[in-house]
Formats: structure tokens, sequence, C-alpha cells
């Protein structure tokens, strides 16, 4: 999902595709409607559980968070009336306590009132443990919350928590938007209720119907708070792979395509009625390392295999000009990106050295031996994309010639991203590497990534890394509001990302997408999609 994960393009990505309903005659299609091609399979549609971008994204459409992003990436009221910040009062002077007014006359998509009391219900449903949440990251910082009013909310911060507002249902790493008590408050726990496959959002669209591994059909909710949106109809239709994404664009079955591969965004250039686009994003790829995993909790090995991947080949050769060789994990989105690191270089012979080092020898076939033990490795990957399998055959090669032996093993993206309480193989630990990528949120906070706090299942640091400096680190970035003071956080632990490479990152990618030349207001703010859905128009 952005996880988020929420999430990216290659694992955790916003993979969307969207058109119009299928015909003969395309130019008889109905304008007022938008079919949108989805390459993962949704096993639910419950916010709160949300385990990959594609839930999150239809998520979107059907519910709404507190607080949002335009496309220029300023803070923007969804359910809340404005903004809560320091010098409007809606933040504390000590930071320690945020209130939120809500917007008044808006209403569930059943008709009843949306109050604080969704609010608060919502949080209350996250922080039980009973539910498979993915991560409480934020939602963990709030040592209570008040409902004084039906349209305010108060949340007593445990500590200061400098990205309350970009992160607490809002357009964070893991975006979760609200529940309605009013239907969900009965249950124990909303892990298998009814509501997940037929949910009531106060969001532009209503949901209609669901077929199964086929698609899901959404309606204009004309009771919208920001008015009935302008297309009739959505229909999200499940479409896992790049090549019938690239043929439904060329026929124009297609009428949006978002987040599509780097290989269908090059691939339909100069097609005609076919417009391509771009938004900065703050995302990465990487290979990401189960550092808990022998012999991946030796750092050497993790160093030689990044210094023994070629990632600017990668970025040249498969990203088609739409990603540039990363440093660490933020990218020049943030205002916290450090233009003094540099990324790491491509040195095989200090690789093979490192290696040699932590005692891999080259055996009688020159895959390195320890012990008796090959150096035999894991990596998943999801399937569906051409781009993710050169990749991979790419890195399979490149360690090979290390002596490093690479098994690839594909996954759909539900089994891939599932919770690790439902044996997901990323959040459950089952990989030694992982081809994975991330669209973070609007704050550069990363702590959910890098922090022991954060193992699955409390949050999303799939490597498993910990580290004394990083946590130290972390603290000092969530210490303030002052953002020169964070900006020097955040250059300590993109330094400590290089140094103890729980991951090999390749590249920090824009967001690709692909319309017809008529579709007018799709504005991705970098983050997400459907922000301003309403809008959408052809």
């Amino acid at each position: 999902m952005r996880l988020a994960v929420f999430l990216c393009t290659a694992t955790l990505s916003f993979f969307l595709a969207a058109g119009c309903s299928k015909s003969a005659n395309r130019s008889a299609a109905p304008s007022d409607r938008l079919r949108v091609a989805i390459p993962i399979n949704p096993t639910q549609l419950n916010p709160i559980l949300a385990q990959n971008s594609i839930e999150s994204f239809a998520d979107g459409l059907i519910f709404n968070l507190l607080v949002t992003h335009d496309q220029d990436h300023r803070q923007i009221p969804d359910l809340a009336a404005v903004v809560p910040t320091l010098e409007n009062g809606g933040i504390s002077r000590d930071g320690m306590t945020i209130t939120y007014r809500l917007r008044h006359g808006v209403t569930w998509q059943d008709g009843a009132p949306f109050t604080s009391r969704d609010v608060r219900f919502t949080w209350d449903a996250i922080m039980n443990p009973r539910n498979n949440v993915v991560s409480r990251r934020g939602f963990d910082q709030i040592a209570s919350m008040d409902t004084p009013d039906a349209y305010t909310i108060v949340m007593h911060m445990k500590r200061l928590f400098p990205l309350a507002v970009d992160s607490i249902f809002a357009e964070s790493d893991t975006p979760t938007r609200i529940l309605p008590a009013h239907v969900l408050a009965k249950y124990q726990d909303v892990n298998h209720v009814p509501f997940n496959a037929a949910p009531i959002g106060t969001g532009p669209y209503e949901f209609v119907r669901w077929l199964r591994g086929d698609r899901i059909v959404l309606r204009a909710n004309p009771a919208y708070f920001r008015g009935r949106p302008t297309l009739k109809e959505l229909t999200l239709a499940i479409v896992p792979d790049d090549n019938t994404t690239e043929a439904e664009l060329r026929s124009r079955e297609a009428d949006l395509a978002i987040e599509v591969s780097a290989t269908v965004y090059r691939d339909v250039a100069g097609t005609s009625g076919v417009q391509r686009q771009l938004a900065e994003a703050p995302a990465y790829t990487a290979i990401m390392f189960n550092t808990q995993r022998p012999p991946l909790n030796d750092v050497r090995v993790r160093r030689a295999l990044v210094l023994g991947m070629d990632r600017a080949a990668i970025v040249r050769d498969d990203t088609y000009g739409t990603g540039v060789l990363a440093v660490a994990d933020l990218a020049p989105y943030y205002w916290a990106f450090d233009p003094a690191l540099r990324p790491q270089p491509y040195d095989p012979s200090r690789a093979r050295a490192l290696l040699d080092a932590a005692g891999w020898r080259p055996g009688p076939d020159g895959v390195r031996v320890h012990d008796g033990k090959r150096l035999s490795l894991l990596l998943v990957y999801g399937l569906g994309s051409q781009m993710v399998r050169t990749i991979m055959a790419q890195v399979q090669q490149m360690y090979r010639a290390l002596g490093v032996e690479v098994q690839l093993k594909g996954y759909d993206y539900s089994t891939l991203y599932a919770a690790a309480q439902s044996g997901g193989i990323l959040n459950g630990g089952k990989f030694d590497l992982a081809m994975y990528a991330w669209i973070s949120g609007s704050d550069p906070d990363d702590s959910s990534q890098w922090t022991r706090a954060m193992i699955p299942p409390a949050g999303n640091n799939v490597s498993r890394y910990c580290s004394p400096e990083m946590e130290a680190a972390q603290r000092l970035a969530l210490s303030t509001f002052d953002r020169s003071v964070r900006k020097r956080a955040y250059a300590t632990i993109e330094s400590l990302l290089l140094r103890d490479a729980p991951a090999a990152f390749i590249y920090y990618q824009s967001q690709r997408y692909a319309h017809a030349s008529e579709l007018q207001n799709f504005m991705p703010n970098g983050i997400e999609e459907a922000w301003n859905a309403q809008d959408w128009r052809r």
C-alpha cells in the first residue's frame, strides 16, 4: 500500500490501470464510465486491513482520510474541516495535543451521519490486537482520544510526534481511512466481517458488486461532500499482466493505466490518443535483505551483495528514463534528502573480497561454500510484471558472477504482501532477498521500515534490521518540529543504511501513467491518485 505498505512499481507500488467498459466500438463507450485495470486481486476492502497498494487505492475511492494532499504536495482537509497547525491552534504549543474540527453534513453511503465517534472507533479498531492491521505506526503514539462533541476530535499524544498530521488518518506510507462505527462496533474484530466484501464509506464512489477474480464495480456517491463525481461508474478490473495492460491502452479499451511498468511506459510512446504522464514521488525500488536470516545476518555479505549489483546498469537499461540511481530510501522528493551522500559504487572485486573475508570461498562449481553450506539465496518477487522478471534475471546473473547462487520464486501480490498473521511472505520473513518497492508518505519519516519496534506484524520493517545508532537517529528525527534538526537526523539515517546495507537500493522512480488524451483532471499527488477522483472526467 502504500501499505504501506499500503503502496510500488516492482512489488509494493500503485500498479493500476483504468478504462471504460469493453466494447467492440470504442467510440460508443459511455463517457461517464471508467474501466480501471488492476494487477493485484484484492482480498478485502476494509481500509484498516489493506495489505497492498491496490487495496489502498480501492479504499481511497470509497473512504476518506482526515487530511490529504493536492497535486502540488500541499496539505488540504478531507474529513477534517481545517488542517491542524501550530499557527491555528490545532496543534498545541508543546505538540502534545492535536485538535481536529470535522466537516458538518458528511454522511456515510447508507445515510448515517459521519461524526467524531467514527474517528474514535477507527483508532480503537486499529489498536485492537485482534485485528490484522499491517501497521499501527502513528496511531500507537496516541495516548488517548476525546470526542467532546460530534464534530471535534482531541488527540493526546504519548510524546511529541512531529509528523502526526501527515501520518494519522493522512497520507502516510500506510494511509488508513475512517470506518463507520454504526456498522462495525458490534464486532470483536473486523478480520472476517461481511463489510470487508461490501463496504460502506464516505468517499466519492459507492460499492455496487464484486465478482471475485474478475472485477469490482463502483458507482458515483450522489451525496458526496465535495460534490457528486462526474463519472457515473468505475469498474476495477483485475488484469495481472503488463502485456494485457499495454494492449488495452492501445485498443483504447483502457482510459487510464496507473503506475504502469517502465516497459509499458516506453512501448506506448507515440500511440495515437494515448498520453503519458510522470509525477515526482517519494518512491524507491530495492532488493531487500532479510538481516535476521543467515548468512545475511553478516553485514559483510550484505555489503558484498550491494557492491556486486550493477544498479546503474539496471537503471539505464530497465527504467527507460523514469528512474534515478538511488542512494538510500529517501528520494529527492523530500526536503530531508541529503545531496552530499552518494550511491554505493559497483565494485565486484571488493564484493568478492568481502565474501572471502566472511569465510565464503568458491566451490568446485564456482558457488561459494562455508562450513559445507552453499551460498544459495531465495529471491522472491511479485508476479505479473515483465520489468520485474527482467531485473530478477539480471540480478541472478550478477550474483552468479560473485559465486552466489540465487533461486527465484514469484508470488501473487496478495500472498507476497499478506499480513504476518495471514502467512505473508514478506511480513512473515519467508525469504532471503525480496524485490521490493515502496511509496512513502508525505513526511520523510521512515522509522516504520528501519526500527526494531516496527518488525512485522507491528510495522513495515520487513528486513528485520536493528541498530542502536538507527534507533537513536530515529528518536532525534521525531523529537522536534525543527526541520533543520530533523534534516541532520535523516542524513545520519541515510548514512547508516549505506553502512549497514539492509537493502540494495536500486532507483528512485517517478510515478508512471498512461491515459486516453481526453481524460481530464487526473492529477496524482505522488503518493496516491484518488485524492480528487470526484473530478475525473472524459
